[in-house]
C-alpha cells in the first residue's frame, strides 16, 4: 500500500476515534464550515467516499459546482442519526479504501467536476486533504467546537495534503492566476518543504514565506497571512492575488 493510502487509513481510524469520544450533544453544534454541525461534517466526509465507491446513492446534483452538490448530498442525509452517520463513514471509507488501491496504479486522467481533472495517482491525495482540514481546522477549536488538541501532524499526513493543494491550486484559481502578471514563488519551511512557482514565467517579483502547515490553513482561507506567521514581500498586486488563492 502507498504512503497516500496509508495516511487515509490513518485518518480514517483518526476520524472514527474522535467519532467515539464525542458526547451526543457535540453532533449538532456548529462546524466550521458555514451551514454545517458536526455531523453533517461527518456526512459529508461519508459522501466523498460515496462519490468515489458508488456515486449513484447520493442525489442527482444536476451540474451544481461541486460545493453546492456537497450541500445537496448532507441535506439528504440530515435524517440520519449520528450513529447512522458514523457507521455508514466505517463502511464506505472501508470500500473507498479498495477503490483507491485500485485507481492509483491506473495511467488516466480522471475529470471530478469543477474540482479540475486529476492523474489517477493523485486522486487519493484529495482523501487525506479533505480529512486533514476537516478534522483539525472545522471539527476542533478555534474553528470547531471540540475543545482538546487537535489530531497531531506528521510528514505522512501532511505531505499528500500538500501533494493535493499543489496539483489542485492551478484548476481551481485559473482567473487569479491568469490575471498574475508577474512572477511568484512560495516558499514552505518546515515539515515537508517546498516551493510552489507561480503566475509569470522569468524574474520573481513576488515571495511569500509560509511555514507548511499554515499554509494548508491559509489555501483554504482558515486564516489570514497575519495571524499564521506569513512574510511577504515583492509586487503589493500579486500578494493581493495570492492572499485569495483557495483550494478546495
Amino acid at each position: 500500500m502507498s504512503a497516500t493510502l496509508d495516511a487515509i487509513a490513518e485518518e480514517r481510524a483518526t476520524v472514527l476515534k474522535v467519532c467515539a469520544r464525542m458526547p451526543d450533544s457535540m453532533w449538532a453544534e456548529d462546524s466550521g464550515c458555514p451551514g454545517w454541525s458536526v455531523q453533517d461534517l461527518v456526512s459529508h466526509m461519508a459522501c466523498s467516499y460515496w462519490l468515489a465507491v458508488d456515486p449513484s446513492t447520493l442525489p442527482d446534483p444536476g451540474g451544481l459546482p461541486a460545493e453546492r452538490a456537497a450541500d445537496l448530498y448532507v441535506e439528504s442525509r440530515r435524517s440520519m442519526t449520528p450513529a447512522e452517520v458514523v457507521a455508514d463513514y466505517e463502511s464506505v471509507s472501508s470500500r473507498g479504501l479498495e477503490v483507491l488501491a485500485a485507481v492509483e496504479g491506473q495511467d488516466i486522467e480522471i475529470p471530478i467536476g469543477d474540482v479540475g481533472t486529476y492523474p489517477a495517482s493523485v486522486v487519493p491525495t484529495t482523501f487525506v486533504f479533505e480529512s486533514f482540514i476537516h478534522l483539525r481546522y472545522d471539527l476542533f477549536a478555534p474553528g470547531g467546537p471540540l475543545r482538546s488538541d487537535p489530531p497531531p501532524v506528521d510528514e505522512l499526513r501532511l505531505a499528500p495534503t500538500l501533494d493535493w493543494i499543489e496539483a489542485a491550486l492551478p484548476q481551481q484559481n485559473t482567473h487569479l492566476l491568469n490575471d498574475l502578471r508577474v512572477g511568484a514563488e512560495i516558499r514552505l519551511d518546515g515539515l515537508c518543504a517546498r516551493t510552489l512557482r507561480l503566475g509569470a514565467p522569468g524574474d520573481v517579483a513576488a515571495r511569500i514565506t509560509s511555514d507548511s502547515e499554515a499554509f494548508v490553513r491559509w489555501i483554504t482561507q482558515r486564516g489570514p497571512w497575519e495571524s499564521l506567521g506569513v512574510q511577504a514581500e515583492g509586487d503589493p498586486s500579486a500578494m493581493e492575488s495570492i492572499r485569495q488563492l483557495r483550494v478546495f
